[in-house]
């Protein structure tokens, strides 16, 4: 049986899957891009209103110049910017595929997708982390009022809003919904906010905290959720909060079940790969973008991984 064959496939078409299909254009060697969702699909599903930390000319990839309108982009200007990135290097891309295993037969891969079956000399993983949330693991977190995602505030005007969390998603989401109208409580775990926090954002959430508009909850934990309360432990004991929505803002993993099925070794809570080839454990598996932090999600970012391509297509073309 005889399958559409590539160079290279490219699973993810995130910013850094993009830059892979980039650099194997420059090279002229044939690929494929499959992304189970839409083209930069994390991207698409960040808040609606949400602001990059980096500056636009660090987004930048494959050449393409990104200009926005402030000193930081938004998450609409960095979709506009890729799509033209896209179409620019008229990248081969097939969006709306699920990859459903990678299989290794002699030098060549069979990546089975819920569509088709491709062969490819080498793959390329290029997934992010946002489809899977880190789990608060109590009672009620499969109630629909629990969510791990935010797309806006406007929904939870007026409601009492409990965000786990000290992060910038949980910032955010506490901000944006005690500028609705909510009432709005966060429970941090550490005794204080983390200090990755955007920096012209970190005044404003400190100053809400100390003048009361939103409450914090330092050193306490969610012990339990109910239909219209949330259980917490603080240093003083059990405290009962009313409450419509809980946002667990509690951070992303990636999707371990998924390289553990291609073979890619775990160690410690991160795949096993070659920091000078980005190769794996598996000959011609390579890793590249945030998925090389593996739990720590904070290592990796567009900004320091873009170089991620052009190293491994080095190590192709020299293995070739």
């Amino acid at each position: 049986m005889s399958f559409e064959s590539f160079n290279t496939i490219i699973i993810g078409a995130g910013p850094i899957g993009l830059c892979c299909g980039i650099e194997a254009v420059k090279r002229k060697l044939s690929y494929l891009i499959i992304e189970k969702g839409c083209l930069v699909n994390s991207i698409y599903n960040y808040p609606t209103n949400m602001t990059f930390f980096s500056t636009s000319d660090r987004l930048e990839i494959g050449g393409v110049p990104f200009v926005s309108h402030g000193e930081k982009p938004t998450r609409r200007e960095a979709l506009e910017y890729y799509r033209r990135v896209s179409y620019t290097w008229a990248l081969n891309i097939k969006t709306y595929e699920t990859v459903r295993s990678i299989d290794k037969t002699d030098k060549i891969f069979l990546v089975r997708t819920d569509k088709k079956t491709y062969s490819a000399e080498n793959v390329i993983i290029s997934i992010g982390y946002y489809d899977n949330p880190n789990l608060l693991e109590v009672p009620g977190e499969d109630l629909p009022k629990v969510k791990h995602y935010f797309t806006e505030a406007h929904p939870y005007a007026y409601k009492n809003i409990i965000v786990v969390g000290a992060g910038n998603s949980a910032v955010d989401v506490a901000l944006e919904t005690f500028r609705r109208g909510s009432k709005v409580s966060m429970i941090i775990r550490e005794n204080e906010l983390k200090s990755s926090i955007k920096y012209w954002v970190k005044p404003d959430i400190e100053n809400r905290i100390k003048e009361g508009s939103i409450k914090a909850y330092f050193n306490s934990v969610v012990s339990e959720i109910r239909e219209n309360e949330v259980e917490i432990e603080t240093p003083g004991g059990k405290k009962v909060i009313e409450n419509d929505f809980v946002f667990a803002m509690t951070g992303y993993h990636p999707d371990f079940s998924f390289l553990k099925s291609a073979k890619v070794k775990i160690i410690n809570d991160s795949p096993e790969f070659n920091p000078d080839t980005f190769e794996t454990n598996i000959p011609g598996i390579y890793l590249a973008g945030v998925v090389c932090g593996g739990m720590d999600t904070g290592k990796w970012f567009i900004e320091n991984s873009r170089h991620h391509a052009k190293i491994i297509f080095d190590h192709i073309q020299n293995k070739d």
